[in-house]
């Protein structure tokens, strides 16, 4: 396979950055996954497209809007009825579900080369994705392994909680330079450090 270069090299500046005078807040960094591949159920399938989700990760996703789950190499979350998104750390997970999940259940379109993946960390990362998205990101409404689809002007965005103070977030490849820019600005203030 060929490796794909980031679209955050032109503007991947690694180390501490911004007001650092009360430590570092954030860690931002970018996480690619060797898979990134999206479901959708056909109506009334929903049911069997989380059966086979489970029965060929291990994820045992729950079947309410932005349930989702996620261990030290996978994740999987519903970002909107019958759909969600599930990311390994290993490649090939879109022709593996692709041979598991029947055609009458619904689709599977791999993403891995269209969406970057972004993690946001840290005691002010909370306060940093509120600045962007009219979410409430606190813990008790937010818990570890909820999603949200959601958007920053164009710019779509997945977020899934994946530790009390972490976030992962899915973006189009297209717009992952400019986000990480803003990102970064939006960061300056309680210090960050990009890693």
């Amino acid at each position: 396979m060929v490796e794909m270069l980031s679209p955050l090299a032109p503007v991947w500046r690694p180390g501490p950055h911004g007001d650092l005078s009360a430590g570092i807040g954030v860690v931002m960094s970018e996480t690619q996954p060797g898979s990134i591949v999206q479901l959708a159920a056909w109506p009334g399938e929903t049911a069997g497209m989380l059966a086979a989700i489970d029965g060929h990760t291990g994820l045992s996703l729950p079947d309410i809007p932005g349930g989702g789950v996620s261990t030290e190499t996978k994740a999987a979350f519903g970002f909107a009825p019958g759909k969600f998104l599930v990311v390994d750390e290993a490649e090939g997970l879109a022709e593996s579900l692709s041979e598991a999940i029947p055609a009458s259940l619904g689709t599977v379109t791999d993403l891995s080369h269209g969406r970057t993946a972004l993690r946001l960390a840290g005691p002010k990362a909370e306060w940093v994705l509120a600045k962007f998205f009219a979410v409430d990101f606190s813990l008790p409404v937010f818990p570890v392994g909820k999603a949200v689809s959601t958007g920053h002007h164009d710019i779509f965005a997945l977020i899934q909680r994946t530790a009390p103070d972490a976030f992962d977030l899915y973006i189009y490849r297209s717009y992952a330079r400019a986000f990480w820019t803003a990102l970064g600005h939006a960061c300056e203030e309680v210090g960050y450090e990009v890693r």
